[in-house]
């Protein structure tokens, strides 16, 4: 895949693999990411003002035109493996990362509190989730 077949194939993919409901104007999405065959298995949650643009974003900072490789590109090793999964993703079949949007917070509430429940809330479930936080705040899940 060159890299301006790759930059088309990410816009068509922002309109078709971004579920947002009704954007509000002035709001955060609080979103996950999953492989689109499993959506109830989220791999990242993450907050944005503009879902399309970040899911672009993501899909390109993976940068699927190069070859099969560790992102070296990718400046926080921290962040690698969500990079490595959606090239993972891929390479096989083709497929990019699926992004739903889980709420929109309101603009003078803290986007920051709402991601960290949300990932809260899918690491009580079992999710296994990529975010760098994830291992922090996973060490914060009482035990049963």
């Amino acid at each position: 895949m060159g890299k301006s077949f790759a930059a088309k194939s990410i816009s068509a993919a922002a309109r078709s693999h971004v579920h947002a409901d009704a954007c509000e104007r002035g709001g955060t999405a609080v979103y996950t990411l999953a492989d689109p065959r499993d959506l109830q298995s989220p791999r990242y949650v993450g907050q944005t003002r503009d879902p399309h643009a970040r899911f672009a974003q993501h899909v390109q900072t993976a940068r699927l035109w190069l070859p099969d490789e560790v992102p070296w590109w990718v400046r926080s090793p921290k962040h690698r493996p969500l990079y490595a999964w959606i090239r993972e993703l891929n390479r096989d079949g083709g497929r990019l990362p699926f992004m739903w949007v889980e709420e929109w917070v309101e603009p003078d509430a803290d986007p920051l509190v709402a991601e960290r429940a949300a990932i809260m809330r899918w690491l009580a479930r079992g999710a296994a989730l990529l975010n760098a936080e994830a291992l922090k705040l996973g060490a914060q899940l009482p035990l049963f």
